[in-house]
């Protein structure tokens, strides 16, 4: 019973994550309390009464104000994480429609070109619903889906994992980029002396390109890596090297006449983008935006390969 209540009274509740979250974002005791409406008082002693529960310092105190330790930054990123599932277990149990936060992810092309209208749909149906979007190779991701910081996440490539649970979303077809000199469609003894401009590691659509010249016994001599597709359009149209994107992404680009766009082989290459969520999410936000991209993904699913 003693070893019971000392466990209890060293454990975290959720107002003292809020008011450290909100002190680290204040930078200071007294504009947090100002937000939190108490007295200064009383959340200098409460911050010093966690960093006494954790043995550990929390803040940096200086003249201008209050920064965090490396320990502080560590637990700023488990109160984010645990006020939101709070938040989201709170919402997901009420009868009221889904609210609070969704963070979810995306790659930068599902980004620019399919989400605006999807999201702007659920904003519509579900006014109380706050969406944060992190955009990422599909590897990083997934990574992050796992880990709890997403609730899911837009990726393309064959998802086959314990754990976690996928629905087609979209469908893209992969095209070559070349610098517009380039008439005919290049093969792969064309690129085999050639740059391969491309996003990181993790990227499916890196790892498509890469697998297609592997079985062609080519691979590339140099790999230029981008940070967007602004930047891979404009390294292929300065006659860098090639890429490979979503025709999607090219004809949403003002640079789409800079550069010269071909198919990868003799039928169009098709990749499907996957919404993917861990198997054992059953909130109702991420319920509402399954539903909303099972239902605008059905006539895909009838389109011919």
């Amino acid at each position: 019973m003693n070893e019971s209540i000392s466990i209890r009274e060293r454990g975290l509740e959720l107002s003292d994550l809020l008011l450290f979250k909100t002190v680290a974002e204040a930078g200071s005791v007294t504009r947090a309390a100002q937000r939190l409406h108490r007295v200064q008082s009383n959340v200098t002693a409460r911050v010093k009464k966690l960093e006494s529960h954790l043995d550990v310092p929390l803040f940096v105190r200086g003249r201008r104000g209050m920064s965090l330790t490396p320990e502080g930054r560590r637990l700023l990123d488990y109160a984010d994480r645990l006020l939101t599932l709070a938040e989201e277990a709170r919402a997901d149990l009420s009868a009221l429609p889904p609210r609070g936060r969704l963070h979810i992810g995306a790659m930068e092309s599902t980004a620019a070109v399919h989400l605006p209208h999807l999201l702007s749909r659920l904003h519509t149906k579900y006014p109380t619903l706050e969406v944060h979007l992190a955009t990422g190779t599909s590897g990083a991701l997934l990574a992050r889906v796992r880990a709890g910081e997403l609730s899911a996440a837009f990726v393309a490539g064959d998802i086959a994992e314990p754990g976690l649970a996928a629905d087609p979303a979209f469908v893209e077809e992969l095209v070559l980029i070349t610098h517009a000199k380039t008439r005919r469609s290049p093969g792969a003894d064309d690129l085999r002396a050639k740059t391969l401009v491309t996003f990181g590691a993790g990227c499916a659509y890196r790892m498509c390109i890469e697998a297609w010249l592997a079985t062609r016994s080519v691979r590339p001599p140099r790999i230029f890596e981008v940070g967007s597709y602004h930047a891979m359009l404009a390294c292929v149209a300065a006659d860098v090297g090639y890429a490979v994107m979503p025709r999607s992404v090219l004809l949403a680009s003002s640079a789409r006449r800079a550069v010269g766009a071909h198919r990868v082989g003799h039928r169009p290459w098709r990749i499907t983008t996957w919404l993917v969520r861990r198997a054992t999410d059953r909130s109702r936000a991420v319920e509402a935006l399954r539903q909303l991209v099972v239902a605008r993904a059905r006539p895909s699913r009838r389109a011919p390969a």
